[in-house]
């Protein structure tokens, strides 16, 4: 099959103008990095989201799911097959206690939503870059708090484009880990449970998290976030500061000064000078203290 006959038949599935061939990846991630897919689509529906993911599965097309792209590296050469982005899939409603959301609104946008209506329980979750499904596949949290303390649950698909609704228990939540991504589950939506709060207690609770997040990560230049797990025992971004490693890297990526677990895009990176400066920091700090880092962050496309 050509590339033409894919965008053939995806125009019957969703609007052309959410069909893109030769797209760059640069500007869907948050690394700025990357090469271009044979084409992206941007479904608007649940039921486009299905669709292309049967229409792929049954034609062996290979199938790259990108929400906000802050947790991901596409290298230099970019992505074969169909890249599905579900930006479009950003629905949020509040009913109760009950917050659902849709796969690709992004978190943060979900905690303030949750605080504008006095509700409490997704303060921890007011910085985090990601979208819903990222959060959820990798059950993210910070400062103390994590997805796998208010989710009820996920409605995901398949492979095969199978619609499966998975309670709290089955989605398998472990620090960064979780059946969706073990099982390449594509997550449609989730469903969160949080507690009644008192507005001005939640808003100075977000009010400190951002001025902590901000005055500590490096968020004037492109990164992926935090690049490593925290290894049992250790902080992984003191490992990398007491391996002197800050302030360096290989070409225009960089170990960052502000906070050593993020490496950034001075502006001028490539995809590979930021592979390159990860398996530096990983060996260095194999020598120095015989620790294994492990990636937080995936990496995907062709070199």
């Amino acid at each position: 099959m050509t590339i033409e006959q894919w965008v053939k038949d995806l125009s019957g599935v969703t609007n052309k103008e959410n069909i893109k061939i030769n797209e760059s990846l640069k500007k869907y991630t948050m690394t700025k990095l990357g090469g271009n897919a044979d084409i992206l689509v941007m479904p608007e529906t649940e039921e486009e989201v299905e669709a292309i993911v049967q229409y792929t599965y049954s034609h062996q097309i290979p199938l790259l799911i990108l929400g906000n792209g802050s947790n991901m590296i596409v290298r230099d050469g970019g992505v074969r097959g169909i890249v599905m982005n579900l930006s479009k899939l950003n629905q949020i409603k509040i009913e109760g206690t009950e917050v659902y959301a849709q796969s690709g609104a992004l978190i943060m946008d979900v905690s303030k939503k949750a605080a504008e209506a006095s509700l409490t329980g997704l303060e921890f979750a007011c910085g985090i870059p990601g979208s819903v499904g990222g959060a959820m596949a990798m059950n993210a949290g910070a400062y103390g708090g994590e997805i796998n303390d208010i989710i009820v649950h996920s409605t995901v698909l398949t492979k095969e484009g199978k619609r499966l609704v998975l309670s709290k228990e089955e989605l398998e939540l472990g620090y960064r880990k979780s059946i969706i991504a073990q099982k390449n589950y594509i997550v449609l939506s989730s469903l969160f449970r949080l507690e009644k709060g008192n507005k001005e207690e939640i808003d100075a609770k977000i009010a400190d998290l951002t001025y902590k997040r901000q005055s500590k990560q490096p968020l004037e230049y492109p990164s992926a976030g935090s690049v490593f797990k925290r290894p049992p025992g250790y902080f992984a971004g003191k490992l990398i500061q007491d391996c002197g490693l800050q302030g360096k890297g290989v070409g225009g990526a960089e170990v960052s000064t502000k906070h050593a677990g993020f490496i950034i895009n001075k502006g001028n990176a490539t995809a590979t000078d930021y592979i390159e400066t990860i398996k530096m920091v990983q060996k260095v700090v194999k020598e120095k203290f015989g620790v294994e880092l492990e990636l937080e962050v995936k990496i995907v496309g062709e070199d």
